[in-house]
């Protein structure tokens, strides 16, 4: 797919400044340039020129004596280029001097011209330090708006990929009777726990979509594993065990932009005391993201039906949440999650 992009034209002539200390000259110039379309305004001196630049601001061209009172062609030079970085400088001079013309050169002007200067010398150099001024300013603006347009696709790529993963885990849960509605549940307590404890913004919003997602790895383990209501064998535990990594490879495109996102699904069944997984992972070096997650989760997971028991009472589960904080769970986390829990439980599936 292609874009044209191209800058805006400007509207009526373009301005020029004109600076020489020898009206006779100044005004032969304005006429050259007026004559080329140029709107002209003129200045004697250097300083002159800058306080015409005050009233103006930026112009496509300057073109300027070097051997001037007050402050000098050079002088100008560098003021201009430090304020408009973006305007042609054709330097002139009535000598000689090619060590002047280099420093003119490496200061950044578009071009030297000797006196006196030809209506045709100087409408050639004008064409061509205004033709290059044209193509580094579309350049800029293409570049500009092509990374634009780039990250607008990218933008739109992620937002489709995450509504494909999204709808996934949907029909994931779809399938299962004791996990419908799950992954919600969870990031519903897990957002509500979050902002209790300071999260906001993006920050937030990156709890909210891992909690909805931190279970999208299950998408590879086999339903048979998934839906057993005996003990699970080390090999069947082994494929449960797996699900948080694989999670976090399917949702790796958003590993730019939505980190937080990955830590949820990748660590939200790690322990403080290390003994939990893939990673085992222990104390502060589980992410904090994770940790609201694995309350939520695990809250969740204890007031649900499921194959291998009945759902426990939330009192029940909220007890249960506060006997292994500090060693599965993050005793902060436990403290936000049950201050909140009388709002969160109308959310809990009545059996």
């Amino acid at each position: 797919m292609t874009f044209a992009v191209s800058a805006p034209e400007p509207r009526g002539a373009a301005q020029c400044l004109v600076v020489d200390d020898e009206p006779l000259v100044r005004r032969s110039l304005v006429r050259l340039l007026e004559a080329q379309g140029f709107a002209c305004v003129e200045a004697g001196t250097g300083r002159e020129a800058i306080d015409r630049l005050d009233d103006v601001g930026e112009v496509p061209l300057v073109v300027s004596d070097m051997r001037m009172p007050e402050l000098d062609g050079l002088g100008l030079l560098e003021h201009v280029r430090e304020r408009f970085p973006d305007t042609s400088v054709i330097m002139l001079s009535g000598m000689t001097d090619t060590s002047t013309a280099v420093e003119c050169l490496h200061l950044g002007a578009a071009d030297f011209l000797l006196k006196p200067v030809s209506l045709g010398e100087l409408q050639a150099r004008v064409t061509r330090a205004l033709e290059k001024r044209a193509l580094i300013l579309q350049n800029r603006f293409y570049q500009a708006h092509l990374e634009q347009r780039v990250q607008e696709q990218a933008q739109r790529i992620q937002e489709l990929f995450l509504q494909g993963v999204q709808m996934l885990a949907r029909a994931l849960e779809a399938k299962d009777a004791y996990t419908r509605g799950h992954s919600i549940r969870v990031s519903h307590y897990s957002v509500t726990t979050a902002r209790l404890l300071g999260f906001a913004g993006d920050a937030l919003d990156q709890i909210r979509l891992g909690g909805e997602l931190h279970d999208i790895g299950k998408i590879g383990t086999r339903e048979a594993v998934l839906h057993k209501a005996g003990t699970l064998t080390a090999d069947e535990f082994g494929q449960i065990k797996e699900h948080p990594a694989l999670g976090e490879q399917m949702l790796s495109p958003l590993a730019r932009d939505t980190p937080a996102v990955l830590r949820c699904v990748r660590s939200h069944h790690e322990r403080l005391d290390g003994h939990g997984f893939p990673d085992g992972l222990a104390g502060d070096a589980v992410p904090i993201e994770a940790r609201i997650i694995a309350v939520a989760d695990s809250f969740d997971a204890m007031t649900t039906n499921r194959p291998y028991r009945a759902p426990w009472q939330p009192d029940d589960a909220v007890a249960e949440l506060r006997r292994v904080s500090g060693t599965q769970l993050d005793p902060d986390v436990v403290e936000a999650f049950t201050t909140v829990y009388p709002e969160l439980t109308e959310l809990v599936p009545v059996h």
